[in-house]
């Protein structure tokens, strides 16, 4: 029997299943529509991706490192209970290690790179959706490498915030490693917007050089010191804002970026990221009773 257009659009309507299982339920049952709606439910696949509309804000942040490389990857369920499944855990960690040694970071390609046990990232993801009953998904990925020195990543609250720390150096020591990982803690408490001054948005430092500018000049200031006042500020500003700028949380007399060298003269901080669980996730706000209605009435 020959699988229309029609048919899998119809189907998909039915069960909320992805087009391409869609199509192989009908394939598989010769064209039944019901037999393909039963195969779909036996196989979990309607029951996860009906589940793929709701919000998925918690989850867990992993960083994986190996030397001279990390990654930090974000995947997202419904409630934080899920995040302490150890099968979910275990697909978390699996997955950074394929991101980690493939480099790949786009998620459609992740879903449909192979599975280390068979089938496809979106396949293992579909069961797994399945089998813990909460919609789960990949959110985000980012690798980080320099050509010579580490990389260290740090997971704050069990993998609310995770950060990687990439250092330039000129050998990879288990000294300049600590380093790494103490500023990845650092990067994790300070937030910082920027590595250094010049990375700096320069519409960013040319908003705020306005407002100090207008807010001198507003007290009768001659302009000698009003450019003192300025570029007082703008430092100051910028000390808040760049990593190597910033007072190191672990010890404040120093700047972040004197602790690397002081490590090692020849080193300097490369890159930083730094990804926050469910950041720009606009999370709904459930009627609870509402739920507990419908749930009864059904």
């Amino acid at each position: 029997m020959t699988i229309t257009a029609q048919m899998v659009k119809e189907l998909r309507e039915r069960t909320g299943a992805g087009m391409m299982d869609s199509k192989k339920a009908l394939v598989e049952n010769g064209g039944d529509f019901e037999a393909a709606i039963d195969w779909l439910r036996t196989k979990g696949i309607a029951k996860a991706e009906k589940k793929a509309s709701r919000v998925a804000s918690e989850g867990m942040v992993f960083t994986l490192t190996e030397g001279n490389k990390g990654v930090v990857v974000e995947v997202n369920s419904e409630t934080d209970f899920v995040a302490k499944n150890d099968q979910f855990q275990a697909f978390v960690k699996q997955l950074a290690a394929m991101i980690l040694e493939s480099g790949e970071t786009d998620v459609e390609a992740l879903k449909s790179a192979n599975w280390p046990e068979g089938g496809t990232v979106s396949e293992k993801l579909t069961d797994l959706v399945a089998t813990i009953g909460e919609n789960i998904s990949i959110r985000r990925a980012q690798t980080v490498s320099v050509p010579n020195g580490v990389v260290s990543g740090y997971m704050h609250m069990g993998g609310k915030i995770g950060v990687l720390t990439a250092i330039e150096a000129p050998e990879a020591s288990d000294t300049m490693a600590e380093v790494a990982r103490n500023i990845s803690m650092h990067v994790a408490a300070s937030n910082p917007q920027f590595l250094d001054r010049s990375s700096i948005d320069a519409d960013v430092l040319a908003r705020e050089t306005a407002v100090y500018e207008e807010q001198a000049r507003q007290g009768g200031k001659p302009d000698n010191i009003v450019e003192k006042i300025v570029m007082g500020r703008v430092n100051k500003f910028c000390e808040e804002i760049c990593l190597v700028d910033q007072a190191f949380v672990m010890d404040t007399d120093r700047k972040v970026g004197q602790v690397v060298t002081d490590a090692n003269a020849d080193a300097k901080l490369s890159t930083y990221v730094r990804f926050v669980l469910g950041e720009g996730i606009e999370k709904e706000e459930g009627d609870f009773a509402a739920e507990v209605a419908a749930a009864v009435a059904s």
